[in-house]
């Protein structure tokens, strides 16, 4: 796969996504944002490359994307807008804080 240039720093993020391709619903797992777009997990074949993707992230709309790559159940979208920084910080410090609440919940007393 040839490596493509990044405008923006790819940032580590877990969260599943609801989208839509080409009028079919798809689940999918996010694995790194950037302003610009995202690597997602999914199951084979739901995507190809050049698709239009709509996705909400941890509720928020993101930008409409496309299909920049696809390599088995991954694919690379590329936002046809850019996701505002600020979101990014905001879903990542989301993520942090339930991971933190999770930790807690799941600790066992003597």
């Amino acid at each position: 796969m040839h490596s493509i240039p990044r405008a923006a720093e790819r940032r580590s993020l877990s969260l599943m996504i609801k989208g839509r391709v080409k009028s079919r619903v798809v689940y999918c797992d996010l694995i790194d944002i950037s302003e610009g777009g995202c690597k997602l997990r999914g199951s084979a074949g739901f995507a190809s490359i050049g698709d239009r993707l709509t996705m909400q992230v941890g509720g928020i709309n993101a930008p409409l994307g496309r299909v920049a790559w696809v390599d088995g159940k991954f694919a690379g979208i590329a936002f046809e807008g850019q996701m505002h920084a600020a979101v990014i910080d905001h879903l990542i410090q989301n993520e942090a804080t339930k991971l933190a609440n999770d930790e807690s919940d799941n600790r066992r007393y003597l």
